[in-house]
């Protein structure tokens, strides 16, 4: 199993909500920022949330802004976001990220983070 596993993708109608979750196994969530990226055809790689390593500092893209929050349980070694009155512009694959560092940041470059999941899945239709 890879460092990060996502997961609570699928298909929804505009306006309805998911909420993915990402795990990450075999180490300590609390020393990593993370985030989420989401890669659509035709589009850029957007950085859609961030999250510093204690959860003290977030950062949202515009698109999502007021629509999606991102949270986390260092406990669970877990990462959340939740997606809400989801629009079809949302369509993407949604990949976690973490990257090892103490500072609060915000990291919203793709490139700070040296772990990637596999990606997920989410396909709003109207």
């Amino acid at each position: 199993q890879g460092l990060l596993e996502e997961s609570g993708g699928g298909s929804v109608q505009d306006g309805g909500s998911l909420r993915l979750a990402c795990v990450m196994n075999g180490d300590t969530s609390s020393s990593y920022a993370m985030g989420w990226f989401r890669l659509a055809p035709g589009k850029e790689r957007e950085c859609v949330a961030t999250i510093s390593w204690n959860g003290g500092q977030l950062y949202y893209a515009d698109s999502v802004q007021g629509r999606f929050a991102i949270s986390r349980d260092n406990v669970k070694n877990t990462m959340y976001l939740r997606m809400s009155l989801l629009k079809h512009d949302d369509t993407a694959v949604y990949y976690c990220t973490a990257h090892r560092s103490n500072s609060l940041g915000p990291f919203y470059i793709a490139n700070d983070y040296e772990y990637w999941g596999q990606g997920i899945q989410v396909t709003v239709s109207s």
